[in-house]
């Protein structure tokens, strides 16, 4: 009887969802996502109880893991006091959140403009590169996601974009940083030649044009595309050399992702400006953070600051974003994805051995990915980059399986992520790892 129960409510919570939302990137038919009850640290559990492991934390935001009281008290305690204010108004709780980023942020990184999310972070850390610098053109990456907004989804490289290509925002630029694993020259020419071609395209631009340079501390789910060791220190010398601003969008990659609070600390810079997000609340609320230099920030001591939305500083989102912060802290969670990470990449060695159709593993701290080839000799990849549904035959049967399996994690093109909540653990890491090494069985079939 209760699993009769369950199952009906199972159905009616999905048919409510499809008759009367609508999803994301997505054909609005045929698809089948889990119907979520509940969650608890690096598992999710769908209405019949079955339990998967959330082996991408969400979309790489759940870094403290799931269902943490600690938080949903913290957001109580603020709406006890006050829910809203507006941003002309002042909260303990923003003034607190501000000076603790300020702590952790090197440099003189000191000053927090509160947004709603990364893709309203992105849009103020460009409006203000152009009215600071009184230039127009932002520089960005192929293969890169920003936001979904017209102006983010310009400045980033993904094809998601493509079906708005007509509708892009202008002056946006983008450069092709090439990854090892699909280098196929001398490994000591791919950061010359990286640093020339940027110094090309800036030549060509004119670097009188350009307010801004955007890029991710860390790639994500364009496939976790490292750069060539030493290409942020050229950037940023490149960038002061003729007096370009550098952003960095740590909306992925931040708060102990990569094993420090930000990734591009592992690149020994300081950005002008960085964008925030997702993991500064591990998700439990909206919200988005983009952090100036006291320099950028003086300039509006005495001049019109002109951006600004109306849940900016919104009081119970800096609650839940001043929480999360002590529990990375509280929990060593930086250092357990420092660990996790290398143990990770160990076990990925050992998946290789017994996986030809895994062509490469790279991580950083606790965001990776596989990337799976039809032929190792050749590198062919089991999906093409923005795969067609019909060149996606394959990885969709392998992520398919990896949800029989009882996981939840992003699959994309050619790309396996592994990504889990910062708790997670040595046990639980294999309990994943040998949840994909089952469906790698599918794309090893497959290998020529």
């Amino acid at each position: 009887m209760l699993d009769t129960l369950t199952h009906s409510e199972t159905d009616e919570v999905l048919q409510d969802n499809f008759d009367y939302t609508v999803f994301a990137w997505s054909k609005q038919k045929g698809i089948s996502p889990i119907p979520v009850k509940y969650a608890k640290g690096v598992y999710l559990y769908d209405y019949d109880d079955k339990r998967y492991i959330d082996f991408s934390s969400g979309l790489m935001n759940v870094n403290i893991g799931h269902g943490d009281q600690r938080i949903t008290d913290a957001v109580v305690r603020q709406m006890q006091e006050v829910s809203y204010v507006t941003p002309y108004c002042v909260t303990k709780v923003r003034g607190e959140l501000g000076k603790k980023l300020a702590e952790i942020c090197p440099g003189d990184l000191n000053k927090a403009f509160f947004t709603l999310c990364g893709a309203t972070s992105i849009e103020a850390a460009i409006k203000l590169a152009r009215l600071y610098t009184g230039r127009h053109k932002i520089l960005s990456r192929y293969q890169s996601y920003h936001g979904a907004t017209y102006g983010t989804l310009s400045a980033g490289g993904d094809p998601r974009k493509l079906p708005d290509d007509s509708q892009q925002a202008p002056n946006f630029v983008h450069i092709d940083i090439p990854y090892r694993y699909r280098w196929n020259h001398d490994q000591a020419s791919m950061l010359p030649d990286s640093v020339a071609q940027l110094e090309r395209i800036i030549a060509y631009e004119g670097p009188g044009n350009i307010a801004a340079m955007l890029l991710e501390g860390e790639s994500g789910t364009s496939g976790c595309l490292q750069y060539p060791q030493g290409y942020l220190a050229a950037v940023r010398k490149i960038c002061d050399t003729h007096g370009i601003l550098l952003i960095i969008d740590e909306v992925m990659s931040g708060f102990g992702r990569t094993g420090k609070w930000f990734g591009f600390q592992h690149h020994g810079i300081v950005p002008d400006m960085v964008t925030m997000a997702k993991g500064i609340t591990s998700g439990y609320l909206p919200f988005g953070c983009l952090m100036v230099t006291d320099q950028i920030a003086s300039r509006y001591d005495d001049t019109l600051l002109a951006t600004g939305m109306t849940y900016s500083a919104h009081p119970v989102s800096c609650a839940a974003a001043l929480e999360t912060l002590k529990i990375y802290e509280e929990d060593n969670l930086i250092e357990n994805a420092v660990q996790m990470g290398n143990y990770v990449a160990a076990q990925a060695d050992l998946l290789k051995q017994k996986h030809p159709s895994i062509g490469d593993f790279r991580t950083t701290g606790l965001l990776g990915c596989f990337e799976l080839v039809r032929n190792r000799t050749t590198k062919e990849p089991m999906a093409p980059f923005n795969a067609k549904p019909d060149e996606m035959a394959v990885m969709s049967k392998v992520a398919a399986k990896i949800k029989e399996l009882g996981m939840y994690t992003f699959v994309r093109w050619s790309y396996v992520f592994v990504a889990p909540p910062l708790c997670v653990t040595k046990e639980q890491v294999d309990e994943g790892l040998s949840i994909i090494s089952e469906a790698l069985k599918i794309a090893d079939e497959h290998v020529v």
